[in-house]
């Protein structure tokens, strides 16, 4: 991440991050906030080592993570995750013909295992068959390894076909409410005549009109073999958009020590950034909007460690921003 895309979110979420000074105390400023945020993200340290390098309290590290966490979300959720319309399904069914060779192809589906401490009288709710406690992050990605949708929630011990027949997106799919283009017909070939559009997973997903997942067995004719390749060719865009994610941030390889919400709002916050980082062209666009709502603040200028009343440091004038690239349950 650079100074200028930091600076672009902290213009977007710096407003819920601003508190009030009192008599009593300086607040902590919301580029402090964004950024002890970003480095929690980055290299999943524990709350008490952050405190140590930014001279802040242990809970005060805590409470502003979750908070910074809350205003992503609330600033920037509707923007990197809009609603699918038939021109954006047809896009993506477009990119995935040209850069994967499958045609009709909406999306990439699979479920990611978020590795967390077992929550106290959770008994085997979160218990995966990894024989860790997880949550589970349900992603539709698209071609460029960016996320469409995503459920973040269920218990490590679902299955990924069963979350995806419980969320909105499996519910949507098949009641036709999510603005799915009509059957056409696959390029180069109108033998088989108009085929539906599809999403593609693997052989933990169920068999539908809107759900392809490869054929079973190993000795298959060639012509089935050749389809498993050219479906787990695309599939592939969901693992390495995961890989993409838990690369970025790494807060993802270690076992996060926090509450069930608190994950939630972590791991979503992390694929909202995904977002934002992976298409940054659209970024400058919509935050010219933002800017004309008002919703803007100064240039990030110093996040250096939170100084006392009595400490003082020059403000200098370029931007700049480091990332080198749980105790107890909050």
């Amino acid at each position: 991440m650079t100074a200028e895309q930091m600076d672009q979110i902290l213009a977007l979420v710096g407003p819920d991050l601003t508190k009030m000074t009192t008599n009593y105390r300086a607040a902590i400023e919301p580029k402090q906030r964004l950024a002890v945020t970003l480095r929690f993200l980055a290299t999943g340290e524990t709350f008490s080592s952050l405190a140590f390098s930014y001279r802040l309290g242990r809970t005060t590290v805590a409470t502003l993570v979750h908070m910074t966490c809350r205003a992503i979300i609330r600033r920037m959720m509707a923007r990197q995750f809009p609603r699918p319309t038939q021109n954006s399904w047809r896009e993506i069914a477009s990119s995935f013909w040209e850069k994967w060779n499958f045609p009709n192809c909406l999306g990439a589906i699979d479920g990611k295992h978020v590795t967390i401490q077992a929550p106290d009288c959770s008994g085997s709710l979160f218990y995966n068959y990894k024989k860790t406690f997880s949550i589970v992050l349900l992603a539709l990605v698209d071609a460029n390894y960016k996320f469409i949708n995503v459920q973040v929630g269920d218990f490590g011990r679902s299955s990924d076909g069963g979350i995806f027949a419980n969320s909105d997106l499996g519910r949507g799919m098949a009641n036709n409410s999510l603005h799915v283009p009509a059957d056409t017909l696959l390029p180069g070939s109108g033998v088989q005549g108009p085929m539906p559009h599809t999403m593609v997973g693997d052989a933990a997903f169920p068999l539908k009109t809107y759900l392809m997942r490869p054929y079973p067995g190993h000795h298959l004719p060639r012509a089935r073999r050749l389809f498993n390749y050219r479906l787990s060719r695309a599939r592939m865009v969901v693992e390495c958009a995961f890989g993409i994610l838990a690369a970025r941030w790494r807060v993802f390889h270690t076992t996060i020590n926090m509450k069930p919400c608190n994950v939630d709002n972590v791991i979503l916050a992390a694929c909202i950034l995904h977002n934002f980082l992976v298409s940054p062209a659209d970024n400058q666009r919509w935050l010219d909007e933002e800017g004309e709502r008002g919703n803007r603040l100064q240039s990030v200028r110093n996040v250096g460690g939170h100084r006392g009343p009595g400490d003082s440091y020059e403000v200098r004038e370029k931007h700049f921003f480091h990332v080198p690239w749980q105790d107890k349950m909050v």
